[in-house]
């Protein structure tokens, strides 16, 4: 790649979409879900969607971090705030997640809670060894992407001898949410009938192409891993196109400038030395998937706030009138919600899906296409 708008281009994109149109079968429908958040929101942003023909249809998937996390993990994060006098850190998108009793991280800093924004796990760990006297909560977040400069500030932390700082992990797995999908009760009643999956970017810079390859020979489904520029994308469903057409399900790479198959081996590394495998963990809208999230192994529990503060996780149902669950399992659009757009805004989000960067109801209301696929 030498410059980003090649991978933007419009005419390739027009050219793309022909492709597509002629090679789906006018008389079939094909229904492939985009895993990451950052895809559903390059269909938005692009107006892909416009230049697909009526039977190929994209469907969101759980890939938003912020979105899966459930009420009961924000609510852990506020009580460590409020009840323990730690400097809290985050990233910027958990700040306004709905938590319970209409408290949000944002609203419980209104409070009094020190709770702060970095934009790193670095500035976590400078914060720590800035006020030694305070005790440093960095609530960890994300998919496979964001695992590794966690395990790295802890690390750091240990080779420091910091005694004040500590991690609330809540780093979840994209094979066990996709497993979740697969099996959720939905789809085992032919609610979710997917013919195939975009397959996430950044994550498989981390992890590779390889652990995917269960979808195809468990499930018979296509798999192909896609960049999230729009040429990306496009070319990605071509491929998957193609794979239904001729009747294969295989794991294809289109990413190939940043995916390999083994992924980056050095960061699987340093994430296997710290974190291990959470036996059950609760999604927002997936319920608990067995080995979906990692934990601090047992000899870097000093830096585990979970143990540290001793604050239970209570599971908490989501808001009845929200239907971010729906979504993130791909049985609802946005639009399908009732709240959407009228209570629920990106400025009064009433669930996560509003919330966060990648989240499809943030997407849909940021660039108008709900407005657009609204019935006549």
């Amino acid at each position: 790649m030498k410059y980003i708008d090649e991978f933007r281009d419009g005419e390739l994109a027009r050219h793309l979409a022909q492709r597509i149109a002629a090679e789906a079968d006018p008389a079939r429908a094909y229904r492939f879900m985009e895993f990451c958040g950052g895809h559903t929101h390059a269909i938005s942003r692009y107006g892909l969607k416009d230049l697909l023909p009526p039977n190929v249809r994209m469907i969101h998937g759980p890939g938003c971090p912020v979105c899966v996390l459930p009420i009961g993990r924000v609510d852990q994060a506020i009580r460590m705030a409020l009840e323990h006098d730690v400097i809290l850190c985050t990233y910027g998108d958990c700040l306004r997640v709905p938590a319970s009793g209409g408290l949000s991280l944002l609203k419980a800093r209104a409070r009094g809670a020190d709770v702060r924004m970095v934009y790193s796990t670095q500035d976590a760990l400078a914060l720590a060894q800035k006020h030694p006297e305070r005790q440093v909560v960095f609530f960890a977040i994300g998919f496979e992407t964001t695992t590794p400069p966690t395990a790295v500030a802890i690390e750091q932390a240990q080779a420091l001898g910091l005694t004040n700082f500590s991690v609330l992990c809540c780093h979840v797995l994209t094979p066990a949410a996709i497993i979740g999908i697969l099996e959720s009760p939905e789809a085992k009643a032919g609610g979710i009938a997917l013919d195939g999956m975009v397959g996430p970017a950044h994550v498989s810079t981390v992890i590779g192409s390889a652990p995917y390859e269960f979808v195809p020979e468990r499930y018979g489904k296509p798999v192909v891993i896609a960049g999230f520029e729009p040429l990306d994308v496009m070319q990605a469903i071509l491929m998957l196109v193609r794979q239904v057409n001729e009747g294969r399900a295989e794991v294809e790479n289109e990413f190939t400038r940043a995916v390999r198959r083994a992924g980056n081996e050095k960061a699987q590394a340093l994430v296997a030395k710290i974190f291990t495998l959470r036996p059950q963990f609760e999604w927002r809208g997936l319920g608990s998937l067995a080995a979906s999230a990692l934990a601090l192994r047992p000899e870097y529990a000093a830096y585990d706030a979970e143990r540290r503060f001793a604050v239970p996780y209570v599971a908490v149902p989501d808001h009845k009138a929200c239907e971010c669950g729906a979504i993130l399992r791909g049985v609802k659009e946005p639009r399908d919600c009732k709240v959407f757009g009228t209570v629920c805004t990106p400025d009064n989000p009433l669930g996560s899906c509003m919330v966060s960067s990648e989240g499809a109801c943030a997407a849909h209301y940021t660039y108008g296409r709900h407005l657009a696929q609204a019935p006549a």
